[in-house]
Order: C-alpha cells, then sequence, then structure tokens
C-alpha cells in the first residue's frame, strides 16, 4: 500500500483586518516535501501518525507540503494558489497512491475561496480517482461543507477543546482509511445542521458529558466515528455552524437517526453552553476579591488564535489606572517594542511604547517607563498537544508592578512557558493575563486558582450577533 500525507492549514477569521499572505505560513510552520521535523506539529497529526503506521505495517510513505498560518483575516489569493498547486504537485510525483491522509483546518477563507478546504478535496479527488481513500482531521472549529464531504471518504474533528487530541485523533483517521482501503470498511457520512453556533469548551459539562458519550458509542452497532463541528463563528461563509457528523458502516446503521439523535441533544443543552463574561472591570474586581492566587483572566477578544491582532492594550491599561501589581500578561504582539528591548539590552530601562499598532479593536498604545528583564531569542512555546509554536524573538518588560512579555510572532498564549522561559514565574502572581480564548486552559489551569473568561474589547468580538454577517444562512441561534 501506497500512502501520501501533507497538511495546508488555516483558520480564517473574516472580519480580522490582517491578511494572511504567504509569510504568515512561511513564519510559522512551513515545511516542504521530505523536510518535516521529527517531532509532530499541532498541523500534521496525520503524517506523523503516517510514518509510525507505515513503519508498522510495511507500507510506503510519501510526504507532501507540511504548512500552517497563525489565524488572520482571508487568506491571499496568491498564498492559497501558491500552497494549494505546490501540495497537489507533490501528490503528483507520487501516484500512484492508496490513501491520501490531510491535515486540514476546515475554515481557511481565501480571496475567491469561500470553501478552502473543500476545493483541495476536490482537486485531490480528481487527481487520485473514486479508488484511492481520502481522509483528513479538521478542527471542529470548521465550517463542514458538503464539497468537503462530496469528495473524502473520511473526516474526523478534534473532540477536544482545548485540543489535546491530535494525536489521538490523527491514529482514528489512519486506522479507519486503512480499513476502508482495504474493503473491511465502506463508511458513509451522515450530517445533521443544529442550526446553531456553540462554544464547547469540554473541560466543563455539559460538553464535557456530550464528548464522552458520543466516544462510547463509536466503533459499535456500525458507527466508525462522531464528530461534533463547533463552527466558527467569526467566518462569514455559508457553511458556518454547530453541525453533528456521523460516519456509519455501509449496511450496518443508519447514521442519520444517532446524528439527529445527538443533534436534539445538543440544540436542548444549548443555552446551558452559554457563558457569561464580565466587564474587565468587573473580572479584575473579582480576581482581587478571591482569596487564593493567581486568577487568570482570559483576554478572549485578543485572541491571534481566532485572527485577532494580539496587541489590544484593554486590560493593561485599566489594571495601571487602577494601580495594580503582582500581574503577569502575555503575550502581546508588537515586533517594534521587542526590537527597541534587544538593542537596549537586559537592564536598560526606558521609556517605551507598547502594544495598541494593528488598528481601532488594539486600542491605543501604552507608553510607559519600563525595566528590560529578559530577552529570549526565536522562543518556542509548548503548545496544543505538546507541540512547538514560534514566538519569535521575546522580550519581558516591569514597569509598575506588571510584568508583560512581548513577542514579535503573533500567537495566542498556550502554555505558562511563554513566561517561565523568561523568568517570569506566574504562579507567583495575584493576576495573570493570557490572550487566548480556551486553548490556553490546558496548562494555565494547573497553576489558577480561578479562572475568568472576559468580555474585553477587541477584534473578536464575544457578542456574534454584533458581527456584520453577509453570507451565513439565517436563522441561526442565538441570531
Amino acid at each position: 500500500m501506497r500512502i501520501f500525507a501533507a497538511s495546508l492549514s488555516c483558520e480564517t477569521n473574516t472580519f480580522s483586518p490582517l491578511p494572511t499572505g504567504l509569510s504568515s505560513f512561511q513564519e510559522r510552520v512551513y515545511f516542504p516535501s521530505g523536510t518535516h521535523p521529527v517531532e509532530m506539529m499541532h498541523c500534521s497529526g496525520p503524517l506523523w501518525v503516517a510514518r509510525e503506521r507505515c513503519r508498522e505495517w510495511g507500507w510506503e510513505l510519501f510526504e507532501g507540503l507540511v504548512a500552517s498560518a497563525m489565524p488572520g483575516g482571508i487568506t491571499t489569493r496568491s498564498a492559497y494558489e501558491t500552497l494549494r498547486d505546490h501540495l497537489l504537485a507533490d501528490l503528483h510525483l507520487a501516484l500512484p497512491v492508496d490513501i491520501v491522509v490531510l491535515g486540514l483546518h476546515g475554515a481557511m477563507v481565501a480571496d475567491g475561496y469561500d470553501d478552502c478546504e473543500g476545493d483541495l478535496l476536490r482537486r485531490v479527488r480528481a487527481m487520485v480517482g473514486t479508488e484511492t481513500t481520502i481522509g483528513a482531521t479538521l478542527d471542529p472549529h470548521c465550517h463542514l461543507s458538503d464539497e468537503m464531504l462530496q469528495h473524502s471518504n473520511l473526516l474526523v474533528c478534534f473532540k477536544e477543546y482545548p485540543h489535546t487530541d491530535i494525536r489521538e485523533r490523527s491514529q482514528e483517521l489512519l486506522e479507519l482509511c486503512r480499513a476502508a482501503a482495504l474493503g473491511q470498511i465502506r463508511p458513509v457520512s451522515q450530517v445533521v445542521d443544529c442550526r446553531m453556533i456553540a462554544v464547547l469548551h469540554t473541560n466543563r459539562e455539559p460538553a464535557r458529558g456530550l464528548v464522552d458519550k458520543i466516544q462510547s458509542m463509536e466503533r459499535y452497532n456500525g458507527i466508525l466515528s462522531i464528530s461534533i463541528v463547533h463552527g466558527f463563528p467569526w467566518g462569514d461563509v455559508a457553511d458556518m455552524g454547530t453541525k453533528i457528523l456521523v460516519y456509519n458502516n455501509e449496511y450496518e446503521m443508519d447514521g442519520l437517526s444517532v446524528a439527529q439523535s445527538l443533534a436534539d441533544e445538543l440544540t436542548a443543552m444549548r443555552d446551558e453552553l452559554r457563558l457569561t463574561y464580565p466587564s474587565v472591570d468587573a473580572a479584575i474586581d473579582q480576581a482581587l476579591e478571591h482569596d487564593e492566587s493567581p486568577v487568570v483572566l482570559a483576554d478572549s477578544a485578543d485572541n491571534a488564535g481566532g485572527g485577532a491582532p494580539g496587541d489590544s492594550t484593554f486590560i493593561l491599561r485599566r489594571l495601571l489606572e487602577r494601580n495594580i501589581g503582582s500581574v503577569a500578561l502575555g503575550p502581546l504582539y508588537d515586533p517594534m517594542a521587542v526590537r527597541i528591548a534587544f538593542e537596549a539590552g537586559i537592564g536598560a530601562r526606558l521609556l517605551m511604547r507598547v502594544g495598541g499598532k494593528v488598528g481601532p479593536a488594539s486600542g491605543d498604545p501604552i507608553d510607559a517607563m519600563c525595566t528590560v528583564m529578559a530577552l529570549h531569542p526565536a522562543m518556542m512555546m509548548t503548545g496544543l498537544a505538546g507541540t512547538k509554536t514560534p514566538l519569535g524573538d521575546c522580550a519581558l518588560l516591569h514597569f509598575e508592578g506588571i510584568d508583560l512579555v512581548l513577542c514579535s510572532v503573533r500567537c495566542q498564549g498556550l502554555d505558562v512557558d511563554l513566561f517561565t522561559q523568561l523568568g517570569c514565574d506566574p504562579a507567583s502572581k495575584k493576576i495573570v493575563v493570557v490572550k487566548s480564548s480556551q486553548h490556553f486552559y490546558a496548562s494555565f489551569s494547573r497553576i489558577a486558582a480561578k479562572v475568568i473568561y472576559v468580555d474585553s474589547p477587541g477584534a473578536l468580538c464575544t457578542n456574534i450577533a454584533l458581527l456584520p454577517y453577509q453570507k451565513i444562512r439565517l436563522p441561526m441561534w442565538p441570531m
């Protein structure tokens, strides 16, 4: 058997002011065919697992392009078409193949392509023919489209949010694709659209119980795989929304009834899934009132992992105005300030302007007398499922009781080592502000006495009803 594996991944916030060009991929994850490192990247689970399985099965593996960008605004047509055609050229050189496995996101939007994954899978199918098994992993924050389903045999979403199960879902995909290619199963997809957009934090109920339930149902009574498609509300495309995807083995089970039952269950719990976010000042008050520390404040609206700039100053400004110390905050995206800090050197004390640079959703910059406490060139942070994520050159500044981590590569906060590598111990602080919506939780919950999700201003507005949608299909709860 011959397997081809590759990845092309990006989550697109169609409301973001930041275009996603080729350099956005090159500065994060960009490995041409045959150059992927030994360790797994967050986007390359299928390729990494295929290496393991092909050695075990004695099959032949062909490795194609692996590319992923930090979530941002619409991908340029040139960037998407260049990367797509690169991946397809790699596939062409590997033909004929029995299995194609891809690491995709599912919410990539480019200029002229509202459904990049559907476009890519259609072209892959046209190249390999109908007898080849095509499978892909997807981020649950995807836009599941008919074209994606039509031109693939198996699509498997990560089940956990934070996405701690990238390796496990990639293993699931490879095992199912192998069984399909050998004729042991004939996967049939069934989808039910819940006509809603939900946020499912799987570390808490009721989402935790639902994920446990679907995992207990898989591989029994003809059910091969079940995915909860959360959807990505900051993508204005026709297929946006929460869905249930079930694969059943042909002739063994009607997966549609299973999908409908799960969709009904998910719809019934939608009010329980809604989170209430306190305002910036209310969140700070709650943190100060809490007896134990640290209290972690999640700056969800400035989460670079959802396409936000990552340089907003709204929470930082209120902490300064209220003279609140014993705070760690990061990562704040400001390449210019990082360069100045590197030029000044460790121990330098100087007036610096930080943050608030990309646009109105970033707020105004902060001017403060800062001390450069630490510098770390080309710093890597522990990311999803233990993979490494670049933060670029990083600087730790201290001013008025606040330790601020600046990064030169835009990224959300994923692990406490974004602080500890620079000599800042977040566990010793009263308040830790992390620019992330939920992926931070896997790491920061280990030190947090309390976690508060903040309704801060920013590009990733938590009240999605205020977003200027033009393409989504209504009605869709809660709108």
